[in-house]
């Protein structure tokens, strides 16, 4: 069943087309990668499914339901979680609110029957605190706790301390811990392992990889093309907005028009040249992030 359809989306801003007519599907249960080199259209593409840009054209479907021009608080109720390329969180809230921020969304005891009370409502029973509204926290603390207990002791013993005083790594798996909290039906993930180590690498892999085995629909930016090759169900490849490939991770390693894109005519030379295509790749995808 496709969770997610995008149809012919366009994008440009001024005379640069960012995404082409792009057309994408992620069906229920899938961890689906988008590549492509540096300037491709892989994150113009995320904001315009997730509500941060407006597409000039096309459509966005989920769940069967046609989401364009919908406000990101909405897509986000709809079950739309995300992370960014430039991590983002709370930097003075402690690790533990940081993923309760997350579930904001779920919040049902704070909910008033019109939405126009919502802020003043939450002020209120902020300071009221109702057994409903006690109730409710603590089981969101309790799932809050059990989210970061995915990183190993990555997160779980920094739970009261303020995001700002964690690694980078550290604050890229907050990020995706409190997209988590969302309990989203897709997760889009925006290069979760940029400025990770290989180790730190290996062992979000495992964590990626434990999302889909529990189900969870994944869809996926990243340069370190080995990772995306054991993970992804289907790879599709942008490349200056335009989708060039898509299939599965072997078919999309060895097409030629991939490897165009990634290394070029004129880049192609000397002891990279005789190198078997999928090693191309990787050099490529290796020199593109360290750029």
């Amino acid at each position: 069943m496709a969770l997610l359809e995008v149809h012919g989306i366009t994008r440009s801003f001024g005379g640069l087309m960012a995404v082409n007519a792009v057309d994408l599907t992620v069906r229920e249960g899938e961890l689906v990668s988008v590549i492509g080199p540096n300037g491709a259209g892989k994150t113009t593409l995320f904001n315009l499914i997730t509500g941060l840009d407006m597409p000039d054209g096309g459509s966005i479907s989920f769940a069967g339901q046609r989401i364009n021009g919908l406000p990101p608080e909405r897509m986000a109720a709809l079950g739309l979680a995300r992370t960014f390329q430039h991590g983002r969180v709370f930097a003075n809230l402690s690790v533990l609110d940081n993923v309760l921020v997350g579930a904001h969304s779920r919040l049902r005891a704070v909910r008033p029957p019109l939405p126009l009370l919502g802020p003043l409502a939450e002020l209120v029973l902020a300071f009221v605190r109702p057994r409903a509204v006690r109730e409710e926290e603590a089981q969101l603390q309790v799932e809050a706790r059990q989210i970061l207990a995915l990183f190993g002791e990555r997160l779980l013993p920094r739970l009261d301390q303020p995001a700002y005083s964690l690694s980078y790594a550290n604050r890229r798996r907050l990020e995706i811990a409190r997209a988590l909290a969302m309990r989203p039906r897709l997760l889009l993930l925006d290069e979760p392992t940029a400025g990770m180590n290989p180790s730190e690498t290996a062992e979000m892999l495992g964590i990626i990889r434990g999302l889909k085995a529990q189900g969870l629909t994944i869809l996926l930016i990243e340069h370190k093309l080995e990772l995306v090759m054991q993970l992804s169900d289907r790879v599709a490849v942008l490349d200056e907005g335009l989708k060039i490939a898509e299939g599965l991770p072997d078919q999309v390693r060895n097409n030629p028009a991939v490897i165009e894109a990634y290394l070029g005519h004129s880049s192609v030379g000397g002891a990279l040249e005789q190198a078997p295509l999928a090693e191309r790749l990787v050099a490529a995808a290796v020199n593109a992030e360290e750029g």
